[in-house]
């Protein structure tokens, strides 16, 4: 039993969006599911970070969620910046139950307690400007961290490990308020997408801060999930 992330999937089955346009994205879904075939087994559990599909609501995503179901494992999504199809959490749920697609779960204001070890979860957000817009998205991430860590450790999480769709930190732009939130409730790992292409070699990886960072976008990972645990 293991728990493996990947973030990014980008899937396109019923939108016109195919990343394969994209240097190194041929072949982009045979590849996801070849790889995690040969990667993660039925006791297996995944967290999908972000940008899973393309869909601009839940019934244009539903083929890309069909696929995703169709593989092994149990699937915790969180949510990313291109994830149109998001409603809310009952809305979603009532989705997946209608189409039986039993094997996901959402990762939003709450935790998941693996092996003794709490997986804590939010969107997260890059700043972008100093506007009052700005900084309330922000306080508001920071929040649901927060949120998702108590819920870890009201579980009785013994480790706390933090994912995030955006990078708290990425080149010399640092998202004060979501690091604070992971120093100061003992955080020591997170993983984060969001970052592709050529913009991964700019990605902070390794120890930053007294936290050990790691990049797990799909492209970033040859397409295959990677083994936290």
């Amino acid at each position: 039993m293991s728990l493996f992330v990947i973030g990014d999937l980008h899937l396109s089955l019923c939108a016109d969006k195919k990343m394969d346009v994209f240097r190194g994205w041929e072949n982009y879904t045979e590849r996801i599911v070849l790889n995690w075939k040969n990667t993660v087994t039925d006791s297996d559990s995944v967290i999908l970070l972000g940008d899973i599909s393309w869909g601009m609501t839940l019934d244009e995503a539903l083929e890309d969620f069909s696929l995703i179901n169709s593989l092994p494992g149990k699937k915790y999504i969180v949510k990313g910046n291109h994830d149109y199809w998001w409603s809310t959490q009952r809305k979603i749920e009532n989705f997946f139950e209608q189409h039986n697609l039993s094997s996901f779960s959402i990762l939003h204001n709450s935790a998941v307690l693996y092996d003794g070890v709490g997986i804590c979860a939010t969107r997260g957000w890059t700043p972008e400007d100093s506007s009052a817009q700005d900084k309330k998205i922000i306080a508001r991430e920071a929040m649901r961290m927060s949120a998702s860590i108590a819920a870890a450790e009201k579980l009785g999480a013994e480790e706390k490990i933090a994912f995030l769709h955006y990078p708290p930190v990425y080149q010399d732009i640092i998202c004060g308020e979501i690091l604070e939130v992971l120093n100061s409730r003992g955080i020591k790992k997170c993983y984060y997408g969001h970052i592709h292409s050529e913009g991964c070699k700019f990605a902070i990886e390794g120890n930053f801060l007294g936290i050990d960072f790691k990049l797990v976008s799909a492209d970033r990972l040859g397409f295959t999930p990677f083994k936290v645990l």
